[in-house]
């Protein structure tokens, strides 16, 4: 039922229906951005040294955990059991409003970081264990380099 509030202005009586009526029930579907993918035809940072491209590849990822909180919120999925968490229970650990912690998660997710899925009036996020897979052989330093000794500069101080 609809109300005359001014002239030529109707207002639905129940917020609930209207509400219903103009809004999705569903989240739309994102393209996976490519930084995720992109870790795969990578090697590692010690191995060799990264073209301009892969650079550029890659970026977007780490520019997306490069943040306090969104590498706090991945850490909270990740460690959940099944990788997965209820933003219901993200939105709890943090001072923050709601509309900056799903700001937060798509970031994540626009990086291919976080899969998400709504249930019911909830969205769930889950890691995307390939890319964190991924990350973890682009960043980790094979054994060798990490027993070799730092060499100086000749142009520093001894200390």
């Amino acid at each position: 039922m609809d109300v005359d509030v001014f002239p030529g202005l109707k207002f639905a009586m129940n917020i609930d229906i209207r509400q219903y009526r103009c809004m999705s029930k569903s989240l739309p579907v994102l393209e996976l951005a490519a930084s995720a993918d992109a870790l795969a035809c990578c090697p590692p940072l010690s191995a060799e040294e990264l073209t301009q491209e892969q650079a550029e590849q890659i970026a977007p990822l780490l520019k997306a955990l490069a943040d306090p909180v969104r590498l706090r919120l991945m850490s909270m999925i990740a460690s959940r059991p099944g990788g997965e968490a209820c933003v219901c229970d993200l939105n709890e650990a943090f001072d923050l409003s709601q509309p900056t912690i799903s700001h937060h998660l798509k970031v994540l997710h626009d990086a291919g970081l976080v899969d998400r899925e709504k249930r019911g009036v909830w969205v769930w996020y889950r890691t995307r264990t390939q890319a964190l897979a991924s990350l973890a052989a682009l960043i980790g330093a094979p054994a060798q380099l990490s027993r070799s000794p730092l060499r100086r500069h000749p142009g520093l101080p001894h200390a």
